[in-house]
């Protein structure tokens, strides 16, 4: 498999990486989508099933590059290389996008939804009762937890583990955000905001030679939990893949006719037009909307009058749906050229 990759292939799969990373960080996009459009899904899933008893096998024993090569290693190394980029590149344009041309983000997210359901339905043929009902239950839990509440944030490291496990289902899973389960569980801004930040001050500060973070106590504790983070993550990627692999092979249908179902559920979280209701600050106290600080929001959505911003809005859907379907161009192109 990774013989045939082209220079250009690799690229381009750090920006799918990138893409994945970007989708992950927003609250009710899925990062497995970009995976599913772009049509790299099944091989994702199928490397990191690789992660497995062999593989670790292999590892100990000293045997690196036939573990890496049995793992699928270049794909996942170039894949997760660009996640990690977008983490601390793209991500922080879109944190400030969303601050200042709401509307217009969650709208071109909104259209790529919309352009996803088309490419993932347009090829599904087996409709039956069962895969109807597979879709029913996915729209509905999908819509289910567009409404729920948000908790206030846990540090606690167990739980921080498996909020690591949880917030990998948006890329294992297309069309089940993350980093909204996230918000839900009162962790979003501690885990994907303030454990990121200190990261990346701690990088900065290590290259100007300055290491008394050593002595900060707030620093090491939010280093631990990203670490926590990390790991149970990690978990998670290994455990969810292990299990999507079994259920795709002896219930393919049924498990698309549910992501589909997830997928259009997901539509009432990225809603574009939609009023904030509260905020919660980092101590997981309801704040007003005039106040600043780090926040997380729960929103009232609405219809949309028809004036000049709607119509920008409605431009934006549109072009979301563009980069879906020219996403399913290339990777209609990649299939064909291996």
């Amino acid at each position: 498999m990774e013989s045939t990759r082209t220079l250009t292939d690799k690229i381009f799969l750090i920006l799918k990486g990138l893409g994945m990373g970007a989708a992950n960080k927003v609250p009710g996009v899925s990062g497995g989508v970009v995976a599913f459009v772009a049509g790299f899904y099944e091989e994702f899933i199928y490397s990191l099933k690789k992660v497995n008893g062999k593989a670790f096998k292999l590892f100990i024993n000293g045997r690196f590059k036939s573990f890496f090569n049995y793992i699928n290693g270049r794909f996942l190394s170039l894949l997760f290389l660009g996640m990690v980029i977008s983490y601390f590149s793209i991500s922080k344009v879109l944190d400030y996008l969303i601050k200042h041309y709401e509307l217009y983000v969650w709208s071109v997210f909104f259209g790529m939804i919309i352009g996803s359901i088309y490419y993932i339905n347009k090829d599904f043929k087996d409709w039956n009762y069962k895969t109807y009902t597979s879709l029913v239950i996915g729209i509905l839990i999908g819509l289910s937890i567009s409404f729920f509440n948000p908790a206030k944030e846990n540090d606690n490291l167990w739980f921080v583990f498996f909020c690591g496990i949880i917030s990998v289902s948006g890329m294992t899973l297309p069309g089940f955000s993350g980093s909204f389960i996230l918000i839900l569980l009162g962790n979003y801004v501690l885990l994907l905001v303030d454990s990121v930040n200190a990261l990346y001050d701690t990088f900065y500060e290590i290259l100007g030679g300055n290491f008394t973070f050593i002595n900060n106590t707030e620093r090491i504790r939010m280093l631990k939990v990203l670490a926590i983070f990390t790991l149970g993550s990690i978990t998670g990627l290994v455990t969810f893949s292990h299990a999507l692999s079994y259920i795709l092979k002896h219930y393919k249908s049924i498990t698309l006719s549910a992501i589909i179902g997830f997928i259009i559920g997901s539509l009432g979280v990225v809603w574009p037009w939609k009023k904030t209701i509260y905020k919660i600050n980092a101590d997981g106290h309801f704040i007003l909307d005039s106040a600043g600080g780090k926040i997380i929001e729960n929103y009232k959505r609405f219809i949309p009058e028809l004036n000049t911003e709607t119509y920008y809005a409605i431009a934006f859907v549109c072009f979301g749906i563009a980069i879906v379907l020219a996403l399913e161009w290339y990777g209609q192109k990649t299939r064909k050229n291996t």
